[in-house]
């Protein structure tokens, strides 16, 4: 039987955005090779590069201790200061965008084809369609966080989108951006075509389940500011999750008690936690992991905890304890600033607690406040103690308040892992959040600091690198 896998490069690309590599021999020729092509831990696994290592950089809640983050990494350096142009040169990759390019060819071969193919059912085929589609989706909306203008509906229509990829042709030269607009509805459509014929539970939960689809539509309703939209996918998925029984939340009032499953906390690593073992599946919809450890070449080494972001944890608040206040070579922070150390790997498909803090953001923009509030203390409950986890009542009530709230939550529970960044973009253009600014710090081994602020709003979009540029005759970049 044969089998092509295929990974692509935008290395040294000149006559396509696109350069293929064939890896083996084998072509796919039925539906159990289309199987083994969605079962790539390549779609799951990011151990190296292509998860969310640039936006870890750009997210306002970390700044850098400079004597462990300074001169080792240009390119981190670059994202960090929110630099006009990151990859200068063609020998310098994007992680996520040549990741996303490798993938984009096999699952629109498994779109195309799998119908068509041999052996199997129609069921069998049209979950592996489905999946594909989603998987699609979710790649395509990372792009847009990182290439594309916020979304706002009033200009979606003329504002540059991301290049859509919807055929396994190598020899395409020509990859028009279209509009924001465009490329939104090529994302809806995905997932909403998928979540027709997902599975409602996955035994493999690195595979797209309907409850993830429907999740991942959700969000991506609420990054466009429709949270009536938004509401009715995350609560059918909300529901689904119920049903299954799974996932469900680790509760770290236990796991970090006496004798939990987190303990004995390791003075190099911290915690036992999920985020210490990429096979630790507890709390996906549908698992993608990716190393944020310091090991790698974008790792966040260097990397500590912004004041205001620490400032937002109470003293009773568990996840303080993925969190230490010593250096990456264990000397004492001399400023006190708390470095994540708990964390090797972070998630960014989608997890239960980011389920139940999108369904609680859109309830609170729509008017639900009570629901938006058991939402949120739902996780909270399971991060601290039950007397700290009540949302104040001050807050509750008051629902410009109580965004604001969730929204800091967010940061509470994925600080340091990439998932700020994409808030920043979608609240730079909310009402909610009008004036907001966003600046980093990297605190010298002097004792003096050095500040960058977030150029808005150009800098909120990333130029193509040039290697991309390069390999397309109708690509137009970013200013």
């Amino acid at each position: 039987m044969l089998y092509i896998i295929f990974l692509f490069s935008c290395i040294a690309c000149k006559k396509s955005w696109l350069e293929v590599v064939p890896m083996g021999q084998r072509v796919a020729s039925n539906v159990n090779d289309y199987e083994l092509l969605m079962n790539d831990p390549g779609y799951y696994l990011y151990a190296w590069s292509g998860g969310w290592q640039e936006p870890m950089f750009m997210g306002d809640e970390v700044a850098a201790e400079g004597a462990y983050f300074l001169n080792r990494s240009v390119i981190k350096e670059r994202l960090f200061r929110w630099t006009d142009t990151i990859y200068v040169n063609s020998n310098e990759t994007a992680p996520a965008i040549t990741l996303h390019n490798t993938q984009m060819y096999s699952l629109n071969k498994v779109i195309n084809e799998v119908m068509e193919t041999d052996g199997g059912t129609i069921q069998q085929k049209s979950v592996l369609l489905a999946e594909a589609r989603a998987t699609r989706a979710w790649s395509n909306f990372n792009m847009v966080n990182y290439y594309c203008k916020p979304y706002v509906a009033a200009t979606a229509g003329t504002d540059p989108g991301f290049p859509i990829i919807d055929k396994a042709d190598v020899n395409t030269a020509v990859y028009p951006r279209g509009t924001l607009q465009q490329s939104y509805d090529f994302i809806i459509n995905d997932y909403k075509e998928a979540i027709k014929n997902l599975p409602v539970k996955r035994t493999i939960t690195t595979r797209m389940s309907r409850p993830a689809a429907e999740g991942l539509l959700g969000k991506v309703y609420l990054f466009m500011g429709k949270p009536a939209e938004a509401l009715p996918y995350l609560q059918s998925a909300l529901s689904q999750v119920s049903a299954n029984g799974s996932p469900g939340l680790y509760n770290f009032n236990e796991t970090l008690a006496p004798g939990g499953a987190f303990l004995p906390i390791d003075p190099v690593n911290g915690p036992r936690s999920p985020w210490q073992n990429p096979s630790d599946l507890k709390e996906a919809l549908v698992s993608k992991v990716w190393n944020c450890g310091p090991y790698t070449s974008l790792g966040n080494g260097g990397l500590v905890l912004a004041p205001w972001a620490a400032a937002l944890y109470g003293p009773g608040d568990l996840r303080l304890q993925l969190y230490t206040k010593r250096n990456p070579d264990n000397t004492p922070n001399p400023g006190g600033r708390l470095r994540k150390y708990g964390a090797q790997y972070a998630r960014f498909g989608l997890q239960l607690p980011e389920l139940y803090l999108l369904s609680a953001e859109c309830k609170a923009r729509t008017g639900d406040l009570t629901g938006a509030v058991a939402d949120v203390e739902t996780l909270r409950k399971n991060r601290m103690p039950a007397a700290d986890a009540t949302v104040p009542s001050i807050i509750a009530g008051n629902q410009n308040a109580l965004i604001k709230f969730i929204i800091e939550e967010r940061v509470r529970e994925f600080a340091m892992e990439g998932s700020r960044w994409f808030d920043m973009r979608r609240i730079s253009v909310d009402p909610v959040f009008t004036g907001i600014s966003f600046k980093h710090t990297i605190y010298n081994a002097n004792g003096s600091t050095t500040e960058y602020t977030l150029p808005l709003p150009n800098r909120l979009v990333l130029k193509f690198p040039r290697n991309i540029m390069e390999g397309s005759t109708d690509m137009t970049n970013n200013p």
